[in-house]
């Protein structure tokens, strides 16, 4: 059974930092993408930060960079998002995503996801 298994979210001010991790299992996920998408309430479900197998591809979604860092170890079957000078606006529940094994193109949308974690809830008070 795969399961992805987000930590790491909380409470912070404005400024502040926090790191996601996303710990994976059931099967290794080293040849595939993996993405953080984020939901504040009321909203749609939006794209975050996506790396490749290697490391060696990386995109963020305009708002976020600068600030957020996603990295993954390969060996740990993780995947991080470590996230600097927060803003209220950064205040959303976080999700890790992984793509099935069969696809082929992956990108920035939630539908070239299959696996999805239960999230953590990142909150920013200003």
């Amino acid at each position: 059974q795969v399961q992805l298994v987000e930590s790491g979210g909380g409470l912070v001010q404005a400024g502040g930092s926090l790191r996601l991790s996303c710990a994976a299992s059931g099967r290794t996920f080293n040849n595939d993408p993996m993405a953080w998408f984020r939901q504040a309430p009321g909203k749609e479900r939006e794209f975050v930060a996506r790396i490749s197998r290697s490391g060696g591809s990386i995109n963020y979604r305009s708002s976020v960079k600068g600030r957020f860092t996603i990295s993954r170890d390969n060996a740990k079957n993780t995947v991080y998002l470590h996230m600097d000078s927060l803003k209220p606006e950064d205040t959303a529940v976080y999700y890790c995503a992984a793509p099935p094994p069969w696809r082929v193109a992956v990108g920035e949308s939630a539908t070239d996801y299959d696996y999805w974690g239960q999230g953590t809830q990142v909150t920013v008070s200003s």
